[in-house]
Formats: C-alpha cells, sequence, structure tokens
C-alpha cells in the first residue's frame, strides 16, 4: 500500500483554504472565466434552489471571486453550454467536457422510469415529447395540470414529474431556468452529437464519481453521510451490465479507492489526532507544500492578511462535517429543515471563514423590495473575539460589502443585540453604503 504523508490540523487547514482559492477570499479575476477556473477544480456545484442569502452555487463563486455575477454562470450553462446540470452529489452543475463520465446517472435513471413512469404513463410521455419536439422547449406550466401521481417525497402534477423524470434519463435537457421554473428541451438539442455519442464503460465513470467528491473538497477520507458518496458506486443491482462489474455501496467505493491510489489519481495523507487516511488528488501536492511551509513560518494564509469569507451550506469545504468537527473545532449544522423552535442558530446560516479558522457563523438575507442585505445574526465561536486582532473588522466589512454588490441592494442592516454592539459600530465605520 502506498505510504501516508503525514501532516499536522493547521496544514490541512492551510492546504484547504489555498486549494480552495480562500487565501485570500475572492482572489479570482473579476471575470466569468473564473467560474470555470472554479468548476475545473472543484469538479461540481452542488445546486439548491432556495434563494435567501443567494443560491448555494452562487455562494460558492461569490467566496472565490472578485465581483462575481449570477449571470456569468447562467451564461455558461444556457448559453455556451460549458456547464450543464446532472445529479452527481445532489443536483450539480458539471462541466459539460464530462458528460460522458456522468452518463451512468441518465443510463440508470432510463431503466429505472422505462419500467415504472414511463410505461404507465407512456401516452403522455409522447405527447409531451411531440410538443417539444414540434413546439420547441416546454415548461411544466405550459401543458395544463393532470392527475397527480406519487413522486418521490409527495404526490405531484403528472406533467411536472414526468418532465422530471425524461430529465433524469437523460432524454432532455435544461434550455434555461426563468427563477426555479425549469424549461425543458431535447437533449440533442442542447448537447452535440459527438458528445452524446461518447460512451464510457460503467466501471470507468463510478470511479470518475467518486474521484469528483475528492476533486470537490480536498481533503476527503472514506467515512462520512451517506449523502456525500451518493452515486460513486452502484446500490440497486439493474440488467444491461449498469453496474461495471463495482461491488455495491461502501464495498464498491473501497475497490474503486484502490484504483484510484494505485493509478496515481490519489495521495494518501494522515492528519494528526485525526483517525483514518485522507486523500488528496495528484497534481495538488505542490499547495500542500506550501501549506506546510507557510505554517512553519508562522505566515499568514496565501502570504496575505488574512480575509473574511462566507461559506455556502453546501461549499465542498463543509461536505464533511465530522471532519469540521475534528480539524477545524467547528460543529455546523444546516438548520434549514429543522424546526424553528429547535435551531441553536437561525434559519439559512453560513460559517465565517477567517484566514484558514472558522471563528463564527452569520445569517444574512437579500431583501430585494426593501432594497437591503439585512444581517440577521452573527455568533462567534468560543474564544474568538472580533475586536481583538485588528484586521478582522475590514475583512469582515469587505465580506458584506461583497455580498451587498451581488445582491444588488443598496443599504446593510447590522444586527442591535447588545453583544454585538461594539462590533457593529466598528463595521458602520467602514461601510461604504447606508448601514443602519
Amino acid at each position: 500500500m502506498t505510504e501516508a504523508l503525514t501532516i499536522s490540523r493547521a496544514v490541512a487547514r492551510r492546504f484547504l483554504a489555498i486549494r480552495h482559492f480562500l487565501a485570500p477570499p475572492r482572489s479570482l479575476p473579476a471575470e466569468s472565466s473564473s467560474v470555470m477556473t472554479v468548476v475545473d477544480r472543484i469538479a461540481s456545484l452542488q445546486f439548491d434552489p432556495l434563494e435567501v442569502a443567494g443560491r448555494n452555487h452562487d455562494l460558492v463563486l461569490l467566496a472565490r471571486i472578485d465581483g462575481y455575477q449570477r449571470a456569468w454562470t447562467e451564461a455558461l450553462l444556457y448559453e455556451t453550454r460549458e456547464l450543464f446540470e446532472a445529479y452527481n452529489k445532489g443536483l450539480s452543475i458539471l462541466p459539460v467536457t464530462e458528460l460522458p463520465y456522468h452518463r451512468i446517472t441518465w443510463d440508470r435513471s432510463r431503466v429505472r422510469h422505462d419500467g415504472e413512469a414511463f410505461g404507465e404513463h407512456g401516452p403522455l410521455v409522447e405527447e409531451l415529447l411531440e410538443r417539444i419536439r414540434t413546439n420547441g422547449p416546454l415548461a411544466a406550466g405550459d401543458v395544463g395540470p393532470r392527475a397527480a401521481i406519487d413522486w418521490y417525497w409527495r404526490p405531484t402534477n403528472q406533467v411536472r414529474a414526468l418532465l422530471e423524470a425524461l430529465a433524469e434519463a437523460g432524454i432532455l435537457g435544461l434550455a434555461r431556468r426563468d427563477g426555479n421554473r425549469r424549461i425543458y428541451d431535447l437533449a440533442e438539442r442542447l448537447f452535440s452529437a459527438e458528445l452524446l455519442a461518447e460512451r464510457r464503460p460503467p466501471r470507468d465513470q463510478f470511479r470518475h464519481k467518486l474521484l469528483s467528491r475528492y476533486r470537490g473538497h480536498g481533503l476527503l477520507g472514506t467515512s462520512g453521510s451517506a449523502e456525500l458518496w451518493l452515486g460513486t458506486s452502484p446500490r440497486v443491482r439493474m440488467s444491461y451490465g449498469l453496474e461495471g462489474g463495482v461491488s455495491f455501496g461502501a464495498v464498491g467505493r473501497g475497490e474503486l479507492l484502490s484504483e484510484l491510489v494505485e493509478s496515481g489519481d490519489l495521495l494518501p495523507v494522515e492528519v494528526e489526532g485525526i483517525r483514518g487516511r485522507r486523500f488528496i488528488v495528484n497534481g495538488e501536492l505542490p499547495m500542500l507544500t506550501a501549506a506546510e511551509a507557510e505554517v512553519a513560518g508562522g505566515g499568514d494564509p496565501g502570504g496575505t492578511d488574512p480575509g473574511v469569507a462566507f461559506l455556502a451550506p453546501l461549499d465542498p469545504l463543509v461536505w464533511d462535517r465530522d471532519f469540521l468537527r475534528r480539524c477545524y473545532d467547528f460543529d455546523y449544522v444546516w438548520e434549514v429543515y429543522v424546526p424553528a423552535a429547535k435551531r441553536r442558530w437561525g434559519y439559512y446560516v453560513l460559517p465565517i471563514l477567517f484566514g484558514d479558522r472558522l471563528v463564527g457563523r452569520i445569517e444574512p438575507r437579500i431583501d430585494r423590495k426593501a432594497d437591503t442585505l439585512r444581517i440577521v445574526g452573527v455568533w462567534w465561536e468560543d474564544g474568538f473575539d472580533p475586536l481583538a486582532d485588528g484586521r478582522f473588522v475590514p475583512a469582515m466589512a469587505e465580506a458584506i460589502e461583497a455580498h451587498r454588490r451581488f445582491g444588488g441592494v443598496r443599504r446593510v442592516t447590522l444586527p442591535r443585540s447588545g453583544r454585538l454592539r461594539a462590533l457593529a459600530t466598528a463595521l458602520r465605520e467602514r461601510q461604504p453604503v447606508p448601514a443602519r
């Protein structure tokens, strides 16, 4: 077995800040090509439709790209089509060049839906496809509602359910989104014939999907929540050889991980004080070496004053919650699905990264009707004093200002609680726009 490198927790934190373009935050230039720079490194951006402080993928990019604009990603998705949506770790935004490695999800969904939804509702499936062939892109609301059918988590209008199923099977794709309204078109109109015809063996595709999780986080191990590994090995046996000879579940992942290590795609690492091997992507060893040198020399991340970033709830850096607890001493729970009475913090709360430390949480809300970015709450980790390091307040003010510009609003409101009064006063002194 390949011998593992051993690093300290401090080096692990520094390495992740560097490889995630967060040393300092918003370090990439203000241009649409920076979106592809991020995607090329972290493999995919997880999509979530909730838009409180911004959608998840936009927040991931906002933390890394100076002056990020959501229109850049929209154009890459729906105009130049350098990106596309498909299921990887949940619904994700992926580089179109990697489409052949993600067909396995389409193909397995096609087999499942052919035996269920498409067979049971064949006439409506053909009606929807004929409408699209004849009239062009179609949204569920363009067709009169039909009776509801059982669909995943709740009964759903047949039209919406079948359009979703056709997209999951790769028969349709997204022509565009109007807000969260999905407009579908035939896949052959959205992607080149050569790309759609390219086929990779199922085993190669599963191995690529597993590698994408290590590319996403940067220092994953072999454990973690089931959601972290969903789709990286077969869970249900199907016909047509769509397992590619890969064993089910964790056993299959173990087989594929061994292949990735043997091929040199992944390099094993051990973090002092954290049980179990972890892995970095081959080619990122120089970043690990740079992190070791910075920590040994007592320097700041990236050799600059530490900045502040607000991390998205599904940012790849925070995927592995157990690792956050062990490496950062930070317990993060996304409480959007927690009943209000049981929340410790708030509805849509984001971790605050300062340099390479997670120092607290913030709940920003973009209120376009009021033309305001509302900072609903801020919570600090035990032992962190936001006024103790003179570099923190200007860095925090810069992060808030970046979020305000992203939201396209004019004002910022800050919390009025007594425990935050001193910080709010310091921030107001640095606000370039009206804050109250």
